[in-house]
């Protein structure tokens, strides 16, 4: 191995919890490759084995918590205790290839497909309406409640099924994300107006998941939050805003945040100076009081290098694992001019890619190198 690149292969661990053989971890991807029945395919299975080999941690693709919830065709469930033995194949895949397993748990909110949803009904913070879907229904008391409730009760069915951890998924535009916003959540309750109102749902989802972990997790589980530094919206999250989420979170005692960036280098549009990068913000903002994982379009070595230097904690590879699944391996075995970075239109099999997975990055062009 070339010695630029020891960094990578440090063991990392968490706190007194979890230890990894590694900093290179692989990002949550949807694959849309579930059976119809919510059950993980045997596709999946393959799909995750693949990419197991090598990086010291997965972080799935997301389960939805509720039946209202589901935000992809293809998506694997977690909201009924009938998919725990679903789930636990999927925690075993990973393991079996010797990394570890975290589930992503989230709702989909306003952004799930009406077809996929009971009744075609949307729920949200408030009825902001995600074009071209319909505006969602405000949820009342009683469902954040449940809603509450429902996280904690995936993060329960995680736990009963092998996996290392959950990450709550508060990016990207879901359910966590809409409450936190102040351009999808307009209520005038206790759940909306003020940024520590409409931080409340977040927290006390955060709250519920870590007071389960606490009472049925026999070994070391980590909860883990990920959420996406600003919105193009106004009003919308900006930096300054993602500053106040992130002080609050500090004080949940979380085993790492996890940043949602489509490129590592990406810079604030609000709320901070374009003198750095989102990522270097947050590192800076978190200054060493939990760990922090960045992700965005990583394809080489060079550059996780560069990123690296950032004094992130872990790096997350998505799109470039599903083009090159031995990534790490090439790397770690001095290999790395070997090393794709573009997807091989010819090669499915070879990759391992499930075909509803295939079939979306060969129809969206420029969402994949070489697409």
């Amino acid at each position: 191995m070339n010695t630029k690149y020891q960094a990578f292969f440090q063991e990392f661990s968490f706190s007194d919890k979890l230890d990894l053989k590694n900093r290179i971890v692989m990002a949550p991807m949807t694959n849309f490759s579930s059976n119809e029945d919510g059950t993980v395919s045997q596709e999946e299975l393959d799909y995750y084995r693949a990419r197991s080999k090598g990086v010291s941690m997965v972080i799935t693709a997301c389960t939805y918590i509720e039946e209202n919830g589901k935000g992809f065709l293809g998506e694997f469930a977690g909201h009924t205790d009938e998919m725990i033995d679903s789930l636990a194949s999927l925690a075993a895949a990973i393991k079996e290839e010797g990394a570890k397993a975290v589930l992503q748990i989230f709702h989909g909110g306003r952004s799930c497909p009406t077809e996929l949803v009971p009744n075609g009904e949307l729920v949200s913070a408030s009825d902001v309406a995600q074009n071209p879907l319909p505006a969602p229904r405000p949820l009342t008391e009683k469902e954040i409640q449940e809603m509450i409730k429902a996280f904690g009760l995936t993060t329960k069915r995680a736990i009963e099924a092998g996996f290392d951890g959950v990450e709550i998924h508060g990016a990207n535009g879901y359910l966590l994300q809409q409450f936190f916003s102040p351009h999808t959540n307009r209520r005038e309750d206790k759940w909306g107006g003020s940024l520590e109102n409409r931080l409340a749902f977040p927290l006390a989802v955060v709250r519920e998941v870590k007071s389960v972990v606490k009472k049925y997790a026999q070994s070391p589980f980590i909860v883990g939050y990920r959420f996406s530094p600003e919105e193009p919206e106004t009003p919308g999250i900006t930096m300054t805003e993602t500053f106040g989420l992130i002080d609050a979170l500090l004080n949940e005692n979380l085993d790492y945040l996890h940043v949602s960036v489509q490129d590592f280098w990406s810079e604030p549009r609000r709320g901070a100076e374009p003198s750095k990068s989102r990522i270097e913000w947050i590192v800076e903002r978190v200054a060493g009081r939990v760990p922090v994982i960045g992700v965005g379009s990583i394809y080489t070595p060079e550059d996780a290098v560069k990123a690296f230097e950032t004094n992130i904690s872990l790096l997350a590879l998505g799109r470039e694992l599903i083009i090159d699944p031995e990534w790490v391996q090439k790397v770690q075995t001095g290999q790395e001019d070997q090393i794709v970075t573009e997807i091989n239109k010819e090669k499915q099999k070879e990759l391992v890619i499930p075909t509803p997975l295939w079939n979306a990055i060969n129809s969206s062009p420029g969402w994949f190198p070489g697409v």
